[in-house]
């Protein structure tokens, strides 16, 4: 039946940066799908109350908490994940931050930040799951992309930047492994309204940019990403690779 390419029943999948926003969204999505989730984060107190939420929810749900940029304790946490749930079928490279500031007043530091988190801790924690499913052969890899994978926007340039280079890492990733039988795809969200955007939707003057820039003319909501992220997840994508899907109102195909 249709039904059973979505289902994730039987399926493990590590969230990262998933104690808020997006993440939270697309890792409760999974659950909701079958799926039993890994939250993760920097603060274990926050990623206790939101797998305490799930578990309200009748959904599966653990917490490891890690810092995706710190290659050891990435790999001491994925080994502990997979001893305990016995592997790890799914992986939603989601980890961020944003800072926001003309180019030449980026300092070093805060340009290091944004590439570590969103390149870099996707390069380690996928070098270090794909592993395990090497030898199984199979798996997904989904990396929350954005827009400004392909558009750039003043004031953003670092993360623009990241994020041009974690969708060359997508395809890179599904070049080196899909002879494995592994999928390596992204998500592109355009503009949501979450706890990071949330100076830009208050912002009359970026707000009526954005709405009048959008064909769908209008914002959009997390959980309009959680369709792509179960279809990227499931079998329903077994013949999908090196893929970014833009979820974005159509903001990419417009001049």
């Amino acid at each position: 039946m249709i039904k059973n390419l979505f289902d994730l029943k039987g399926k493990t999948a590590l969230v990262t940066g998933s104690s808020r926003g997006i993440g939270l969204t697309l890792a409760r999505g999974l659950a909701m799908a079958g799926a039993s989730v890994v939250l993760n984060g920097r603060n274990e107190e926050k990623l206790l109350a939101c797998a305490a939420a799930f578990k309200k929810e009748g959904l599966n749900a653990v917490v490891s908490a890690f810092d995706v940029c710190k290659e050891a304790a990435v790999q001491e946490r994925i080994r502990e994940i997979e001893e305990q749930a016995g592997g790890l079928d799914i992986l939603i490279n989601n980890a961020g931050n944003q800072f926001r500031a003309p180019l030449e007043r980026f300092t070093e530091n805060e340009w290091r930040a944004l590439l570590d988190v969103h390149l870099t801790g996707a390069f380690l924690v996928s070098k270090t799951v794909v592993q395990a499913m090497i030898r199984k052969r199979s798996g997904k890899i989904i990396n929350v992309c954005s827009v400004q994978s392909e558009l750039a926007r003043p004031g953003i340039a670092p993360y623009a930047v990241a994020k041009g280079g974690l969708k060359m890492l997508t395809r890179s990733m599904a070049a080196e492994w899909g002879p494995y039988g592994i999928q390596v795809n992204g998500i592109a969200p355009g503009y949501f309204k979450t706890e990071i955007t949330r100076p830009l939707y208050e912002d009359p003057v970026f707000d009526g940019w954005l709405r009048n820039r959008t064909p769908a003319r209008r914002w959009g909501e997390s959980e309009e990403l959680v369709g792509a992220a179960v279809f990227l997840a499931s079998a329903a994508s077994s013949y999908v690779n090196g893929h970014v899907l833009f979820v974005d109102g159509g903001l990419s195909v417009c001049v």
